[in-house]
């Protein structure tokens, strides 16, 4: 890349400067002599519509509630992990570090979550599933190591949680298990 001289970079800088004045006073010009425009009117749906889908979300409180029945079963048995819960969609709703938890945990954690809930499974049991469709592993954001549990209502994901941490993924897991319990409380 060809490097711009002092007086190119000031020119070029004084320009883009004078152009987003002059497209800032334009549309203060603009919008001081326009009548504001009447508010849109609402749209209905019918909710018995096809077209429409109603889904289950868990609050940031429940989520919250989760990851700290989940760290507090974890501190019980002396371990230092991260816990995160994410929706349906794999977005993180909330994630905690325990104490003392590894740099990398928080990280793997919603990565175990999301796996979880994509899924509709246990990381545990995905993990196995790698045998036969060893390309699983490919997929970005996901890990398929034990430490993940699916939240679910009526049989459908709603969530997950993901545990990183512990000497092993059967505690990571096992820990996940009792924030998906502390929900049902």
């Amino acid at each position: 890349m060809k490097k711009m001289s002092l007086r190119t970079r000031v020119l070029t800088g004084a320009v883009a400067a004078a152009a987003l004045g002059a497209g800032t006073f334009g549309a203060m010009s603009a919008n001081a002599s326009t009548p504001a425009a009447a508010p849109a009117a609402a749209v209905k749906a019918d909710t018995a519509d096809r077209n429409l889908q109603q889904s289950t979300h868990l609050t940031v409180a429940a989520a919250t509630k989760a990851a700290q029945a989940t760290l507090d079963a974890a501190q019980k048995e002396n371990q230092r992990v991260s816990v995160a819960v994410v929706d349906r969609n794999g977005n993180t709703i909330v994630t905690l570090r325990g104490d003392g938890a590894g740099p990398q945990s928080p990280e793997s954690a919603v990565k175990k979550a999301y796996t979880a809930v994509s899924w509709n499974a246990p990381t545990s049991e995905l993990a196995k599933r790698l045998e036969q469709a060893p390309n699983l592993k490919d997929i970005p954001g996901t890990l398929f190591l034990a430490g993940g549990a699916p939240v679910q209502v009526k049989g459908a994901p709603v969530a997950g949680i993901g545990v990183a941490g512990a000497p092993s993924g059967d505690l990571d897991e096992k820990f996940a298990e009792a924030g998906v319990a502390a929900l049902a409380k």
